[in-house]
């Protein structure tokens, strides 16, 4: 029992010391040579702790020998951009200005719940707000969404505070307080805009996905194929089977993609 015990301090301290050494992130920022450096560490350092047959040096070489390749590995894809595309790959681009990539998700093994899955835990809950979507190298998403890319290039307007008690006045007045007129009427239209934006945002609803009808959302939305339909119809959009997402974004209007719309730019 003694002999376990120092067994596992001494396997431990080591696994920590190596932990240290191969640099501080976090698992869900780890390349995946570094991920497979890591369990094959923990399974080496399991070994000699669950048997005590097994001579302690049997464990703690290879661990050193993975740490001692870990550090090449780490120093080639710093130095060399080969190096660095076939250790870590390239990110991928899942959506391109607000069109999904079918053939990248389907290369990456993604389906399209996992896809919309992961736009929710951004954040994310209406397709038509993203112009982008990259898979990065570490697994996660990053996106680019429209109203980022617009406000970037869009110049300030002039902050006015509303107020209930606001009166209109004419334009030789408002110049005189150093209002241009066109400050003054968005102050005049304040109460109109203010009105127009209290409605709650609603749910989107996905009624198909992947070229099949949810019948859940139809249920939830007491909708029927037929409606469904002819809202494909109204649109031009095709048959079912050749719409990868058709859905109702956070204003109830009705979108959707086909399966022949994304074309891939030349890089």
């Amino acid at each position: 029992m003694f002999i376990v015990l120092i067994r596992t301090i001494i396997l431990y301290s080591l696994v920590i010391l190596v932990m240290r050494l191969m640099g501080k992130r976090q698992i869900g920022e780890l390349q995946p040579y570094e991920f497979v450096i890591t369990i094959m560490i923990s399974d080496l350092a399991a070994l000699p702790m669950q048997d005590t047959r097994l001579p302690l040096i049997l464990g703690i070489i290879p661990i050193i020998t993975l740490l001692f390749i870990k550090t090449i590995l780490t120093q080639l894809q710093l130095k060399s951009q080969l190096a660095r595309k076939i250790l870590e790959g390239e990110p991928v681009i899942l959506v391109h200005k607000g069109k999904i990539n079918m053939k990248a998700l389907s290369k990456q093994q993604i389906n399209l719940d996992e896809l919309m899955e992961e736009l929710r835990l951004a954040g994310y809950f209406d397709l038509n707000e993203i112009e982008y979507a990259i898979l990065e190298n570490n697994g996660q998403l990053s996106f680019l969404t429209s109203s980022s890319s617009a406000s970037s290039s869009s110049s300030p307007s002039p902050i006015v505070k509303c107020s209930s008690n606001t009166q209109p006045t004419s334009n030789s007045a408002s110049e005189g307080n150093g209002f241009s007129s066109d400050t003054q009427k968005h102050k005049s239209s304040c109460k109109n805009n203010k009105s127009s934006s209290s409605s709650p945002p609603r749910l989107p609803i996905i009624y198909i996905l992947d070229g099949h009808i949810n019948n859940n959302s139809l249920t939830s939305s007491r909708k029927n194929k037929a409606w469904i339909q002819h809202e494909l119809d109204k649109h031009k959009a095709g048959k079912i089977e050749e719409i990868i997402l058709a859905m109702t974004d956070t204003e109830g209007k009705f979108f959707f993609q086909r399966y022949d719309e994304y074309i891939e730019e030349d890089k």
